[in-house]
């Protein structure tokens, strides 16, 4: 990954502060139409996360947050608009990276205001809405003060919190068209929704569902996978009964105690960089209580790359990975 130089000249965060700032239409409202925004102006709007993000002009220099945000701007042929991404969850798939393509890695974790705003964007795609705060690259209002627009992964908007509503594979579309609009790329957005849709329909899953838990991370609690956010997404739509799927929260710590009584028929480890599946795995079957468990007695693990976790353009992948480790499993009995 290529590093960028963390070096920023004064004069650039100046011309940064005085940039025009961003305008929508405006008019009087035609007779009998009720005051506030005409039609165009509601085009030219969208609600992100509670913030109200105007979507003209078009951005043309990007940065991103996480992986998934950088993923769906390359899964939409919009390579040419990032001009630095940073707190990558691992090496960007090549199926994905265009030929001579290279990412400008700016941090590996949330940049600072100063590095942030040494790419001079005029957008920032955030992957979590703790990505944009006052100690990192700053707040949605402090970005916009200085002309840079911010959109935030609508999956992330609230982590931690319990909501009733479950996340489904329309909601990630739903984010895919979202884009497509604001980088005046529709069709290639429903171009990848509807490939996905038939990659989904086509895919073959267990016969009858098993449960499973999905084990993100932890070590003194484990860490995993709610009822409402991407995990239990993707487990149902693999075929998967999630053990965990009455909790109304995306991720959620869970004693030990409760993680063993739980007693799946398969856990899915997630892999990442930092805290790998294996490690996952050795954790597991070091505690006393969890070789009780059908699924470590009978060695029932499926493992997930961590950066097709999160609410984007990989969740499929991560759908066919777990039916095709499921369908082994029931296989073997």
């Amino acid at each position: 990954m290529k590093k960028v130089n963390h070096r920023f000249g004064f004069g650039l965060f100046f011309a940064l502060v005085s940039a025009a700032a961003l305008g929508g239409c405006s008019g009087a409202a035609a007779p009998g139409e009720p005051a506030g925004q005409s039609d165009s102006e509601a085009a030219s709007s969208l609600e992100n996360c509670g913030t109200t993000l105007e979507t003209d002009p078009t951005p043309e220099r990007v940065v991103t947050i996480k992986s998934t945000p950088l993923e769906l701007l390359l899964a939409l042929g919009l390579e040419d608009r990032i001009v630095g991404s940073a707190f990558l969850d691992g090496t960007v798939p090549e199926s994905l990276a265009p030929a001579g393509w290279s990412v400008t890695e700016l941090s590996e974790q949330v940049p600072g205001r100063e590095l942030l705003l040494s790419v001079q964007p005029d957008f920032v795609f955030a992957g979590w809405a703790s990505n944009l705060s006052a100690e990192g690259p700053g707040t949605r209002d402090q970005l916009e003060q200085l002309g840079i627009r911010s959109y935030i992964s609508p999956a992330a908007c609230d982590f931690g919190e319990e909501t009733q509503a479950a996340m489904t594979f329309d909601d990630v579309f739903e984010m895919y068209a979202e884009i497509g609009d604001i980088f005046e790329v529709p069709e290639r957005a429903e171009s990848l929704i509807a490939e996905q849709r038939e990659q989904l329909k086509g895919l073959e899953r267990v016969a009858e569902p098993i449960t499973a838990l999905w084990y993100s991370s932890g070590e003194d609690t484990p860490f995993v996978g709610g009822g409402t956010g991407a995990p239990n997404m993707i487990m149902e739509a693999a075929g998967l009964d999630n053990a965990a799927g009455d909790q109304a929260e995306s991720w959620l710590s869970m004693s030990w105690e409760a993680f063993v009584s739980s007693d799946p028929d398969v856990i899915v480890l997630v892999n990442s960089p930092w805290n790998s599946a294996d490690a996952k795995r050795q954790r597991i079957e070091a505690h006393p209580a969890a070789q009780s468990m059908r699924a470590v007695r009978a060695g029932n693990y499926i493992s997930v790359d961590f950066a097709t976790t999160e609410a984007g353009v990989r969740n499929v992948d991560a759908v066919e990975t777990i039916a095709s480790g499921a369908i082994e499993i029931a296989r073997r009995g």
